[in-house]
């Protein structure tokens, strides 16, 4: 099985952490957001994941090294493609038309999730979904007596379900998706000036594919600061009976469970927690630093921080319930 991750987005609200340093490879409690991403997706796969795909822009080595190296610590072969043109999600894909053969797992990567079930990979495709109170700034599915997907409906002004498309599909043969794809390219099927993945799924569906829900007991979106921070508190929580790195100084400080401290952290009279994650080589002296991701090769001194990100090399002092600076920022 072979898994392709779209994520050549520029992470505009995300900014200033996304200037620096590419959206899916931000933390979340210690980890890359694209490595958490995959190896949630890995243990709801009932098949070995061979290859994962990366289709990013134009992000550098270091950060390509990064994404070979997530693969290869999950087991797998990491392949780089680039998308150079913000033309949809169904060209993204096919930046990567090289692993559209045999099942394929495509998710795109700011959705973080739970899940308490297997995959049926004998099943023709498989959609992520998950039950929303407002389901109108998302797509959304209809389902039929025999759970069986009826309808793609993107955005409904109106009522007509309940069931948000998370951003995570499943299809047993890829290389008739390939195919799909490349006829929207071919004929230059469009919505709203960009190649839609739905418009390749409702022409699968109308020639007898059988689309079935995958249904997540948590759907946790990373699109935005404050949206980013409460995913890094939810995934502190699924985690919180994991081992903690034990490589850091603790000076006179408390800390308050859950949390991730990196290595060669310094507290120093602070207060963390709960729902903090300190990257690599931070200082934080004389601080209450609780509900924030703190990155690496950061000093925070005499602060007090909330519902906040700080990005790397930062230096920061004050009080703030609802900071977002980014790397190499001085804040006194």
């Amino acid at each position: 099985m072979k898994i392709i991750i779209p994520m050549a987005g520029m992470g505009k609200r995300m900014r200033p952490h996304t200037l620096t340093t590419p959206k899916p490879l931000i933390p979340i409690a210690g980890k890359p957001m694209v490595q958490r991403i995959v190896e949630d997706i890995i243990k709801v796969c009932d098949e070995p994941v061979d290859e994962i795909a990366f289709v990013i822009g134009r992000f550098g080595k270091e950060a390509e090294n990064n994404l070979i190296a997530i693969a290869k610590s999950l087991g797998a072969k990491g392949s780089i493609y680039y998308q150079d043109q913000p033309l949809g999600t169904a060209h993204a894909i096919m930046c990567a038309k090289n692993c559209l053969t045999g099942k394929v797992l495509v998710a795109f990567a700011d959705t973080l999730f739970k899940a308490d079930f297997k995959m049926d990979s004998s099943q023709d495709g498989i959609i992520w979904v998950q039950k929303v109170n407002d389901p109108r700034p998302f797509g959304v599915v209809k389902l039929n007596a025999n759970n069986v997907i009826t309808d793609f409906v993107e955005k409904p002004p109106t009522f007509v379900s309940d069931l948000a498309i998370i951003g995570i599909y499943y299809f047993k043969d890829g290389d008739y998706l390939k195919r799909e794809l490349q006829y929207l390219l071919d004929n230059d099927i469009k919505e709203k000036g960009e190649y839609q993945l739905t418009n390749a799924l409702e022409n699968m569906k109308a020639k007898g594919t059988k689309f079935t829900p995958g249904k997540v007991t948590e759907w946790l979106d990373c699109g935005n600061k404050d949206a980013t921070v409460y995913t890094n508190q939810r995934i502190l929580e699924f985690n919180k009976s994991a081992a903690r790195n034990s490589n850091f100084i603790n000076h006179n400080s408390s800390i308050i469970e859950p949390c991730f401290i990196g290595e060669n952290v310094q507290l120093i009279n602070s207060t963390i927690g709960p729902y903090a994650s300190i990257g690599d080589s931070c200082v934080i002296e004389n601080s209450l630093v609780k509900n924030c991701i703190i990155q690496t090769n950061t000093k925070i001194i005499a602060a007090e921080l909330s519902n906040s990100m700080i990005g790397n090399f930062v230096e920061f002092t004050g009080k703030s319930n609802d900071v977002s600076a980014g790397d190499y920022t001085t804040i006194k």
